[in-house]
């Protein structure tokens, strides 16, 4: 069993470690936040990360019967066009999903 100034030793540097793990990201908000390279990829990464999850949806796809490529390549329509619009991931990606969905239950690919 345990001492209790083992056990008191082990919830404080627990405690201290957890702590500074918390507060370290605070520590080094304020020089990022003057950052030019993260004004960039804050301005660019949505549209990054958009193209990286299509292509990461479409790697498995294949072309033949085509009509099987249909609910995916018209919910990547629909991903593109709100994305362009709105330049919302979010509501880009609810909206393909759900034509995705929509189409694929109902889409039967002879």
């Amino acid at each position: 069993m345990p001492t209790p100034l083992y056990l008191t030793a082990v919830v404080a540097v627990s405690t201290a470690i957890t702590w500074g793990l918390r507060a370290l990201p605070f520590a080094v908000l304020g020089p990022l936040r003057r950052s030019s390279v993260l004004q960039f990829l804050a301005v660019q990464m949505p549209t990054g990360i958009m193209l990286i999850l299509a292509l990461y949806t479409l790697r498995d796809l294949r072309p033949t019967p085509w009509t099987a490529v249909v609910p995916a390549v018209l919910a990547l329509a629909v991903a593109v066009g709100l994305h362009l619009k709105t330049r919302n991931a979010v509501i880009s990606v609810l909206g393909a999903t759900a034509v995705h969905v929509v189409l694929s239950t109902f889409w039967h690919a002879g």
